[in-house]
């Protein structure tokens, strides 16, 4: 229980297949000790679980923090595709996310929250990050939200 995948699992998750990329760029790329992964969508089971804006209204605002955190969860599977093991993640650097938004939306860091917090429910203080959290006017397949993820590997 003490690897990231015995965490997600204790959180009752599991990885999902990692999604493919949507266009003429790759999942990640690893330069030095750095993993650069692409803006990651909610998607399950080959489409977007999570559509339209994101507005004040609670049931939205939960909505978009969900997408978030199935943002995090694939974005966990392209990282172990591209390294074979989450074990490998020394922390995560870095998370940018974008919340499709109503106009005057300013409740992005709160959505990004979805994403944030799994990632430090899955590997603790490696888990925290430097973040943004911005609201834009549409997203790929029309997402509620993408997150980018930067991770440190192990040597």
């Amino acid at each position: 229980m003490d690897t990231p995948e015995g965490k997600l699992a204790a959180l009752g998750l599991a990885l999902p297949s990692p999604p493919a990329a949507a266009g003429a760029y790759v999942p990640s790329v690893r330069a030095g000790n750095l993993l650069f992964l692409a803006g990651t969508l909610p998607m399950q089971n080959g489409k977007v679980a999570f559509t339209g804006k994101v507005s004040r209204e609670q049931d939205r605002l939960q909505h978009g923090y969900d997408a978030a955190r199935l943002c995090a969860l694939n974005a966990l599977a392209n990282i172990k595709a591209a390294i074979g093991s989450l074990d490998k993640v020394v922390r995560i650097v870095s998370v940018s996310g974008f919340v499709n938004g109503v106009d005057d939306f300013s409740g992005s860091p709160g959505v990004v929250n979805g994403a944030s917090e799994l990632f430090v429910a899955v590997f603790g203080d490696a888990g925290r990050h430097a973040r943004a959290a911005v609201s834009v006017n549409g997203l790929p397949l029309g997402a509620s939200v993408e997150i980018a993820v930067i991770a440190e590997l192990a040597a």
